[in-house]
């Protein structure tokens, strides 16, 4: 689709970012403030980037400012990368480290957990 029209295609980026927002904890209503909530609970700054690139490219794709897209395939196939990236930190990481964890035995989560202060996690 983005060889197509990458103004679109950008603009369906931002549109799956908004979507990804309540997976991740936030409202999804309003795609500044979400990014504002994740960034004061520790959210990594290259990611923050990423997100922000998305929201505000997308935002021009949809109301044109300073940012013209129409005609750039690089951007757009650039920005499918970085919403990979978004997923991957979000979901696919952690999705990775649980099915690990949850492979520890019960009593060394059991440890974990009581090390920490937290309720020993069940497996899923």
């Amino acid at each position: 689709m983005a060889n197509q029209s990458p103004r679109a295609s950008v603009a369906l980026l931002r549109l799956a970012v908004q979507m990804l927002m309540p997976h991740v904890g936030e409202r999804g209503r309003k795609i500044d403030d979400d990014i504002k909530n994740l960034v004061s609970k520790g959210l990594p700054d290259q990611i923050q980037k990423a997100l922000d690139s998305l929201r505000v490219i997308g935002n021009n794709a949809v109301h044109p400012g300073e940012i013209n897209i129409a005609d750039d395939y690089e951007t757009a196939a650039s920005l499918f990368d970085l919403l990979n990236i978004i997923i991957h930190h979000f979901i696919s990481t952690q999705k990775m480290i649980d099915s690990i964890y949850e492979k520890l035995p019960e009593s060394a989560r059991a440890r974990i957990a009581d090390r920490d202060g937290k309720p020993v996690s069940q497996p899923k």
